[in-house]
Formats: structure tokens, C-alpha cells, sequence
């Protein structure tokens, strides 16, 4: 489990500090501030790789660097499979490069890291890290596996020909034919990962979509009695299939390395996902989280699973609220502060619904309502407060407020009552 992350001059804050809960982590906070950011740097202190070093094709997952000139360091610490591993890396301007230890790094177990472009990337320590030949460690083995978009889709292969991943059209279709494991987990997990029980994902019958496509596409099963491909889902819908297929794929390549080379499982699961409820609908929002770590516990009963994920979703913070434990799970928060990026280990406390959650440290909204809506209320309020506002100011006011905030309104009760009791209102 990744323990600790500690950031000197790199990144949009001059000092960061997390200690990570062993279970959820939680991080939220505006665009720009270094959420992406701080889950690169944790793939980074796991598998010491960049995800666009070894795929250059990803336009997201590069390089971090020093913010300003002077010293610049990535500390870290994780709970490997023998041992604790600490270490700090600093950055060598003259090399361009982050120092590494010398010899073989600690083992972090399996870890899945799914980006919001819709690249992933895995790192299995039965297939990625270092080998033992003469005695001697070599690191003859990828780094990582590291997929864009396009290539979860279609699968990605070696210069020589050799193929790293079927992808998922190909995988799907073929596990389907087979009837074995993988497909049943694969029909588990997109069921765990629906929306709502009266409206499950459920793979549909294999179709071909055109004369010079001689591939077998896999469909879901839609509400509306449809079998619609994967290829023509929409955003949300590929997210999902996408996150369900990964998790299959590389639990299963997992395992089969294991048995291929004689060793045992993983004892350990870590998933970074960037923006976990990128496309999805506000149903999915609530679903997500408890459904993934159920699915993760499941492939892995024997593992310990640790998620480190950010979100902007209140409706992904209120989905927690059942099960949050900080015993084992954590939430961090990024604000913006006299010019500076602060990072804050926050108390989670139970809001109860979205609306209260945007109000909260978490979004820092003055109102779950629009901007003109919010600016309206305010002159309403100062108005209430004067001494003797005149007849047809509050009666346009009062026009007003019926007409952007509808008749039913809390505040509109509010502000009739108050000014009925004044005798500004009949």
C-alpha cells in the first residue's frame, strides 16, 4: 500500500504531504491545482516509470519537474511485499532525470492506474519487474504496460509483431466464445458497475459492423431492448466497459504469469483512477466508488485493495458516506490561498446529500445555484436589511426572484414573509 508521498518544489504547491489511508483516498480540489498531478507522482513512486515514458503516445502522464530553480525532491514510502520502502529522489537538472536507487527497488504488488483521456496503465510484479539471471538482477522485463485510448480499444503489440494486449474488442469477443472465468467475471463486474439494479450492464450477442471489419464486436444490452456495439456507446458507457475490462484483463494476466513462473498472487491491489466520475451521469456518480471496491475485493479476495482516486463529484463524496472510515481511508483537499496551493488532510464529515456537499471545504460553493441566481439573492438580502426600501423596488425584486428561482423556493417563502411582516408586500 503507498504510505506516504512528500513533494519539495515540484508541482503547483512549493510543499505537499500525504499519508495515505490503506483503503479509499479521496482527493478533491479546483482544476489546475495537482490532482492529476499527485496521482502520476504516486503511479511514478510505485513502478519509478512515467506512464508517457513508456508510452509516448499518451498526451497526459509526463514527466514532473522542478517549479522553480534549487532542489527539487519526490519522497515516498509504501508497504512492499517483504519490506516498508522508503526513498527520496531528487532531480538532476544536468541528467533531466529523477535519481534512482541503485538494484532492485521494493515490490508495491499489482497497480492499475486509469487516466481521464482514457489511457491505462499496469504495473504486475509478475511480468514487469526485475528477473534474477546468474544470480544476478537484471532488468531485462517492460517497465510497465502502458495503453492509450485507441489501444485499450484495439490492443497493442510489440515492433516485432508480438502481441502485449488483445485489447478489449478482441478479448471481450473471444472470452465470450469461450464461456470460461474470465467472461464470467467480466459479466460480474459490468453488472457491480451499472447504474442502478433495473437497468444492469449485460453483454448482448456478437455483431459485425461492416464488410471490411471482419471482427466479431461485442454489445450491450440496452434498456430500450436494443443490443447496441461497444464501438457506438457513449462516453459514459465506454468509461465503464473500459474500467470493467481492465480490471478483468489484468487480474487475469496476472494470474496466469503467476502460475506460468511458479509464484503466488499479489497480496496487494492499488488503483489510481484520475476524475473517477469522468462521463458519467449523476445515477453512475452515486454507484461508482462502493461498486469498484466491491469488484476489486472480489477478483482479489485474498489482496488487500487500496484506491486512491480524485473526483469533483459531490454525489461521489455522499456515495461514500455509508462506509467512510478514517481508520483506513482518507480525504484530501486542494484550495487556492494567498496565491499559493494548499494541500489539506481534511476530517470527513457526513453532509447527507450533493446539494450540502457543494457547499462544503471540499467544492466551496456559496450556493448550489447559478451565478446571476447567487448575485440576486445577495441584493435581495441587502435590500430586506435597509430601513425603508421603496414599494417598487421590492416589488421587482420580488418579480424577479419568482422568476429565476421558481415559486417554491426556500428563500422566496423567506423574503415574502419578512416582507409582508414589514408591510412591504400585500
Amino acid at each position: 500500500m503507498l504510505q506516504e508521498l512528500h513533494l519539495k518544489n515540484v508541482g503547483p504547491s512549493p510543499e505537499m504531504h500525504l499519508q495515505f489511508g490503506e483503503r479509499l483516498n479521496l482527493i478533491t480540489g479546483n482544476n489546475g491545482l495537482g490532482k492529476s498531478f499527485l496521482l502520476d507522482v504516486a503511479w511514478w513512486a510505485l513502478t519509478r516509470r512515467w506512464p508517457a515514458e513508456v508510452n509516448p503516445k499518451l498526451t497526459a502522464g509526463k514527466k514532473a519537474l522542478p517549479a522553480t530553480d534549487g532542489e527539487a525532491s519526490l519522497s515516498f514510502s509504501f508497504l512492499g511485499k517483504t519490506k516498508t520502502e522508503e526513498y527520496e529522489s531528487t532531480y538532476q537538472r544536468k541528467e533531466q532525470a529523477w535519481t534512482g536507487r541503485p538494484g532492485r527497488p521494493a515490490n508495491p504488488g499489482l497497480v492499475l492506474y486509469a487516466m481521464t483521456d482514457g489511457s491505462f496503465a499496469v504495473w504486475d510484479p509478475h511480468r514487469n519487474y526485475w528477473r534474477t539471471q546468474g544470480a544476478v538482477d537484471v532488468q531485462e522485463r517492460r517497465p510497465a504496460y502502458v495503453f492509450s485510448p485507441l489501444e485499450v480499444r484495439d490492443g497493442q503489440s510489440t515492433p516485432d509483431g508480438n502481441w502485449i494486449c488483445n485489447g478489449l474488442i478482441r478479448d471481450w469477443a473471444s472470452w465470450q466464445k469461450e464461456r470460461g472465468l474470465a467472461f464470467e467475471q467480466l459479466t460480474s463486474v459490468l453488472r457491480a458497475l451499472s447504474s442502478t439494479e433495473s437497468e444492469p450492464l449485460i453483454p448482448g450477442q456478437l455483431t459485425r459492423i461492416g464488410l471490411d471489419d471482419v471482427r466479431d464486436i461485442p454489445t450491450l444490452q440496452m434498456p430500450y431492448g436494443q443490443e447496441v456495439p461497444v464501438v457506438h456507446l457513449s462516453s459514459g458507457m465506454r468509461r465503464i466497459i473500459a474500467l470493467a475490462y481492465l480490471l478483468v484483463w489484468a487480474w487475469n494476466e496476472h494470474w496466469k504469469a503467476a502460475k506460468q513462473i511458479g509464484e503466488d498472487f499479489s497480496n496487494q491491489v492499488i488503483f489510481l483512477i484520475d476524475e473517477i466520475e469522468a462521463h458519467l451521469h449523476p445515477a453512475w456518480q452515486r454507484t461508482v466508488v462502493p461498486g469498484l471496491l466491491s469488484v476489486m475485493d472480489e477478483l482479489s479476495s485474498k489482496a488487500s485493495v487500496q484506491l486512491i482516486t480524485a473526483t469533483h463529484s459531490p454525489l461521489v463524496m455522499t456515495s461514500v458516506e455509508p462506509f467512510f472510515d478514517e481508520k483506513v481511508d482518507a480525504w484530501f483537499d486542494l484550495d487556492f490561498e494567498d496565491k499559493q496551493v494548499v494541500l489539506r488532510h481534511r476530517d470527513f464529515e457526513k453532509h447527507g446529500d450533493a446539494g450540502t456537499w457543494l457547499l462544503s471545504e471540499a467544492f466551496d460553493l456559496q450556493s448550489g445555484r447559478s451565478l446571476q441566481s447567487e448575485a440576486l439573492l445577495e441584493q435581495a438580502s441587502q435590500l430586506l436589511e435597509s430601513e425603508a426600501p421603496s414599494r417598487d423596488e421590492i416589488q421587482k425584486m420580488n418579480e424577479a426572484l419568482v422568476q429565476a428561482l421558481g415559486p417554491t423556493a426556500d428563500f422566496l417563502f423567506s423574503w415574502r414573509y419578512i416582507c409582508r411582516q414589514k408591510g412591504w408586500l400585500k
